[in-house]
């Protein structure tokens, strides 16, 4: 597993010091980009070649949030190619070797110029040495949607949402999605089921259903189409 150190900052952790769920998915998506770029497999060789990875889903599953200042070490895995998809696992472990947090994550590959998939490079196949999947319980890519939600204040997309393909963050989605979490809603686990790509000016039409144990945030478009569906599931839910 590809691994780099970490220590955590104040800028990463809630209002009580303890590391919050979007920072914890930087950190895994920050792993992935430094795997890729250290094998040189990463942004600018995609550019150069008119491809871009996406993601499809999430599945991250928390059993302890790390505290502010903890040292921690972050890892990515991938674990197998089907086609134009890759599979990933990632893991949070604290410094007794314990997982803090480990992870599940589908990825397509897209062609810049046409938009659809391609297969991967024999460079890639190479790079990416493939590893036995974490031992976790893996949850459906496929989010259902509560029919008792109800829709919440449009938001518009801004240039801070955006990352280097010009479309709206993976990670920046679910900071939109857990503004509509209660106060005291703890997350054990978190999924997300990416649709389509949102650009700067177009505007996300948030639907939420809010149930015991579980909220699930639809961000949808004018034709509410979604463009991602969130699921979180509550600490003490189970």
């Amino acid at each position: 597993m590809y691994t780099f150190d970490a220590r955590i900052r104040f800028s990463e952790v809630d209002s009580e010091g303890w590391l919050t769920m979007a920072a914890l998915l930087n950190y895994f998506q920050d792993c992935s980009t430094f795997q890729s770029e250290d094998l040189g497999l990463g942004i600018e060789y995609l550019k150069e070649r008119h491809m871009v990875w996406v993601l499809s889903s999430w599945q991250i599953v928390v059993k302890r949030y790390a505290g502010l200042c903890e040292r921690v070490k972050v890892g990515t895995c991938p674990y197998e190619f089907r086609g134009f998809l890759g599979y990933r696992n990632f893991a949070m472990t604290g410094e007794d070797g314990q997982h803090l947090a480990v992870a599940n994550s589908l990825w397509t590959l897209l062609d810049t110029d046409t938009w659809k998939p391609v297969m991967p490079t024999e460079e890639m196949r190479q790079g990416y040495a493939l590893e036995e999947r974490l031992d976790m319980e893996y949850a459906p890519r496929k989010i259902a949607v509560p029919q008792d939600g109800e829709k919440r204040e449009p938001i518009l997309v801004r240039k801070h949402h955006l990352d280097t393909n010009h479309h709206v963050n993976n990670g920046q989605y679910v900071d939109m999605a857990m503004e509509f979490l209660p106060d005291d809603f703890e997350i054990r686990q978190m999924r997300a089921e990416y649709k389509k790509q949102a650009l700067l000016d177009q505007v996300l039409y948030p639907y939420v259903s809010l149930q015991e144990g579980q909220c699930v945030v639809s961000l949808l478009d004018e034709a509410d189409k979604p463009y991602v569906i969130v699921e979180f599931l509550r600490r003490g839910g189970e």
